[in-house]
């Protein structure tokens, strides 16, 4: 292989050097890009002419794609929720209606996290949520420190999968599928993590009670038209919101853009229901929303520029060469992205392996062959590129609980009590990440937990 057959591995070592930096990651993408034109030109293997289309590719493919156009007001919703106390009240609702249950307040955070999944795909703010509500609450109830943090991260982390995701929208995008088919398909596999994570707290908590303290008798609605009140203003709300916002997208009555401004209204209403709008909260919301949006649209910028040039160069030819030299068919190959995936979990964000792995591997997925493990689903469109889309999503799961740099570990032991330490976060993240494994081995055991659900519905 010469210098120049070799430009493409050498792109992927330099971001993974840079991305240990701390540098931004939009400007690690783009310069990475830029530097090897330059470099590919001085050696006489490209013309910097051809960086003419990168402007349209920018602005045309992606500052003009209506999907992405969701992205701003699914933020905005999922903010607005939290800074307008919705959030807060399910969590005290949650509570009264799981005290009977072993392990019932962490039972609530997962919970919580399920129906605030639904809400947002911005997993730092969920994270910070949940443990600034329901971490005091827990260590006051006397939890066992590493069963609290475990629960309340890997449940904040639940956004990521559970539709309307943000990751989930620049999926479809980057594989060229359609929003709502991949919406449709995460709902089960994101389920099945939530009654995993829930199944594991009732054994633990039921084999050993001393974990997890019930919920005192005296706390909570003392009548029963106080808890049918509590009910009627703590849960339906947001639950309403979220029927309305993926049913709309489910029953093709909207698209993912026209749905997520429906959400970004239903969340002003409730702000201004719980009597909680106010001028200084839709300053912070919009500010918070904006710098999010700025933040994911300049790393897209630097990713476009980053791929164009690893075709350019030749990168999509030499995976095929060396997967074809591989010589271990369609099933070793999917073992090797996800294992590769996993791996790249414990250092990089979900943003960072989405932009580069997708467009990279999406193309050589679309091409293999798994015989008929995929029989039955036929009518599905593109059928093992949605299948390898929600595995990877499910994959990605981990990256935010796998240390060294497991960001929602970071997240929580930022806002945490000094009590809590990170070797508390480290051993309770444990269990939950072979959870996490777990559902995803079922996933690709049984191709039906993602694809039964839109051969019913979408077919």
């Amino acid at each position: 292989m010469t210098f120049v057959e070799a430009l493409p591995l050498l792109m992927f070592f330099a971001l993974g050097t840079m991305l240990f930096t701390g540098f931004p990651v939009a400007f690690i993408l783009g310069g990475i890009g830029l530097g090897f034109a330059f470099l590919a030109q001085e050696l006489g293997a490209f013309n910097m002419a051809r960086l003419a289309i990168l402007p349209n590719r920018i602005f045309g493919g992606t500052m003009e794609n209506p999907v992405l156009v969701a992205i701003p007001m699914f933020i905005y919703m999922g903010t607005m929720l939290e800074k307008s106390g919705v959030a807060k009240d399910l969590l005290n609702c949650l509570q009264v209606l799981t005290r009977r249950v072993p392990g019932g307040l962490a039972l609530s955070v997962t919970l919580m996290g399920t129906i605030m999944a639904a809400t947002t795909g911005i997993i730092g703010a969920s994270v910070v949520m949940m443990t600034l509500l329901a971490l005091p609450v827990m260590i006051e109830r006397n939890y066992s420190l590493p069963l609290a943090t475990g629960t309340i991260a890997s449940s904040g982390t639940l956004g990521i999968l559970i539709p309307p995701s943000i990751m989930l929208v620049i999926m479809s995008d980057l594989m060229s599928i359609p929003v709502g088919t991949v919406f449709v398909a995460a709902i089960i596999p994101g389920l099945l993590l939530s009654a995993l994570y829930s199944g594991y707290i009732l054994i633990r908590c039921a084999t050993n009670p001393s974990l997890a303290p019930p919920l005192p008798d005296d706390i909570g609605p003392k009548t029963r038209g106080e808890f049918w009140l509590m009910i009627v203003r703590s849960f339906v709300p947001p639950v309403l919101l979220i029927t309305m916002v993926l049913g709309s997208i489910f029953a093709g009555i909207a698209t993912p853009t026209e749905a997520a401004g429906v959400g970004a209204v239903g969340a002003t209403l409730l702000a201004i229901f719980n009597r909680q709008l106010s001028f200084a909260v839709l300053r912070e919301v919009c500010e918070r929303s904006a710098l999010t949006t700025g933040m994911l649209f300049g790393i897209f910028v630097g990713a476009t520029c980053f791929s164009l040039m690893f075709r350019f160069l030749g990168g999509e030819a030499l995976i095929d060469e060396f997967i074809l030299h591989m010589g271990v068919g369609s099933w070793g190959i999917l073992f090797v992205l996800m294992g590769m995936i996993f791996v790249l979990g414990f250092f990089f964000d979900w943003i960072e392996i989405t932009l580069i792995v997708l467009p990279v591997f999406g193309p050589v997925v679309s091409k293999l062959d798994f015989g008929t493990h995929l029989a039955g689903f036929e009518g599905i469109s593109e059928v093992a590129l949605i299948w390898f889309t929600i595995l990877v999503s499910v994959n990605l799961q981990t990256s935010f609980l796998t240390p060294p740099f497991g960001f929602a570990l970071f997240y929580m032991k930022g806002v945490a009590p000094p009590q809590v330490t990170i070797q508390h976060i480290y051993k309770g993240i444990i269990p939950f990440v072979l959870l996490q494994l777990g559902g995803l081995a079922l996933c690709i055991v049984f191709p039906a937990i993602v694809l039964w659900l839109p051969m019913k519905l979408l077919m």
